[in-house]
């Protein structure tokens, strides 16, 4: 069935206290997707992040990020005060997230409500249902804070190697800190389940977002580095990145490890399978990062510099695709399959039945014939005017190549088009194509520049800091979308 759907990140929503979280604004974009006919909210994924605050590079797989704990919402439980939040500094730009007073800010308050805590069954219950994951992650975290947040790979060595009796005297040691953590989850689980509930009761689908790889300073890889290409020191023997192309001369040095996929072969894939099953109790749809990783991934040798020096190695191909339908049944997933595809990646896509993505932005190169012009897609495919890796349609349309522009324009008939109305010729484009699916970032429908993108890939500083202002999803701009959406038969109601 045709439908559409907004890409936002939780980050960007509007909120009181500086970054996007569960809060009552939350709620508002959900009706307001209701309002304006769109079935489907895509966001990022939701784990901790660290250094260069992006979502890709979790201290968990499992884990959700704190900063996303409704504030006004424990003011209502009584763990805590507003004149206590008020007090905090979170920044005083509306429209950007400023990290570094969230970090400073956000857990002295949470401290504050933890303090105020009283377990119940209900948190029993949630320590016992996620103990597989959550005893290691808040070990990790605890240790982690008291050695100053460096990586575990320079922690203390029986630390770093998980000695037994060490880990228990750590254990012991910091039990209060654990428990913070522990706490800071569960308050995440309930809130973000709550918000999917109403999300789901009004008919909207939430598209979460798993990222292929692991961050090498993650709770996953200290605690299992039997699934990773390490070494007897547990240092990575080699990392992912993409080769050198167009884009990059040096290619893209990611830094994360690699699989070891004889390994998870011989288990029957135990932790992919427990990994999908638990991100399904999150999300409605999985969108899988960097899919062609499945089919081969490229290798680069520890400590390089740049990416220049790697090589491509088979990953597990279908296989796995195979048995988590066998094990888990259907699940939803999109993948990822954005970049130069080889004729094994389009076949390994095609097996597995999940839909691929189209980017709108990658379609107009004048000098050759592409696959995301609309009159190449398949029903099959989800398409999109751009991603959070993209610039916003206007930001893009104003630097790219003459002929490019001009390609577009005679494509689309649009010559005589005013800066305000070009994200809509594309989103028209987008919605009228015959992919089952259509996301459209929020700033396209908001018709903003350059200065509303997301990320911009090999960067640090600037990522994931926009917001939407409050308001701006307006009731006329919702009555607009469900008009267009309506038009190309996308909407349900």
């Amino acid at each position: 069935m045709r439908a559409s759907g907004i890409l936002l990140p939780v980050t960007s929503l509007p909120s009181r206290y500086g970054i996007g979280c569960f809060s009552k604004e939350a709620y508002t974009f959900v009706d307001s997707l209701k309002q304006a006919g769109q079935k489907y909210w895509q966001i990022l994924p939701l784990g901790p992040t660290g250094y260069g605050d992006s979502p890709y590079q979790s201290f968990s797989t499992y884990a959700g990020n704190p900063y996303f704990i409704d504030l006004e919402t424990l003011v209502e439980e009584g763990l805590l005060k507003e004149e206590e939040c008020d007090a905090c500094d979170f920044g005083d730009n509306p429209e950007y997230v400023d990290y570094e007073k969230i970090y400073n800010s956000r857990f002295k308050v949470l401290e504050k409500a933890f303090e105020r805590f009283t377990p119940d069954e209900d948190y029993e219950a949630f320590t016992e249902e996620n103990s597989f994951w959550l005893e290691d992650y808040c070990l990790y975290m605890a240790i982690k804070k008291q050695q100053e947040d460096v990586s575990w790979s320079e922690w203390p060595k029986e630390l770093k190697d998980r000695d037994p009796q060490a880990l228990a005297a750590k254990k012991q040691e910091l039990e209060k800190e654990i428990d913070f953590y522990c706490f800071l989850q569960y308050q995440f689980s309930v809130q973000w389940k709550k918000l999917k509930a109403y999300a789901n009761s009004q008919g909207i689908e939430i598209i979460g977002d798993i990222p292929i790889y692991v961050a090498f300073d993650s709770a996953d890889t200290w605690a299992h580095p039997e699934l990773f290409q390490f070494d007897e020191d547990n240092q990575p023997s080699a990392v992912a990145g993409c080769p050198p192309d167009a884009f990059s001369a040096t290619g893209q040095l990611w830094g994360n490890p690699l699989y070891r996929w004889d390994y998870h072969k011989s288990t029957g894939y135990e932790w992919w399978l427990r990994r999908l099953k638990y991100v399904t109790t999150l999300y409605d749809v999985v969108r899988i990062d960097h899919f062609r990783g499945f089919d081969e991934y490229y290798s680069i040798p520890y400590g390089d510099e740049t990416a220049q020096n790697g090589h491509w190695e088979k990953g597990p191909g279908i296989e796995l695709f195979q048995t988590v339908k066998k094990v888990l049944g259907d699940v939803k997933v999109i993948a990822e399959d954005l970049g130069y595809l080889t004729e094994s990646v389009i076949q390994m896509v095609k097996e597995s039945g999940y839909p691929g993505m189209k980017v709108l932005q990658f379609a107009f190169d004048s000098r050759e014939a592409s696959d995301y012009l609309p009159h190449n897609y398949d029903h099959n495919c989800v398409v999109y005017t751009g991603t959070h890796d993209n610039d916003t349609i206007l930001g893009w349309y104003d630097v790219m190549a003459e002929a490019d522009r001009e390609f577009s324009k005679e494509y689309m008939n649009n010559d005589k088009s005013t800066k305000e109305e070009l994200p809509w010729d594309f989103i028209r484009l987008a919605m009228g194509s015959v992919a089952d699916l259509c996301i459209i970032p929020m700033q396209d429908y908001l018709g903003l520049g350059s200065e509303a993108r997301t990320n911009f890939p090999s960067t640090l500083g600037d990522n994931w800091k926009w917001r939407m202002k409050a308001g701006a999803f307006t009731d006329e701009l919702a009555a607009e979308i469900r008009r267009v959406s309506k038009l190309y038969a996308r909407s349900s109601w």
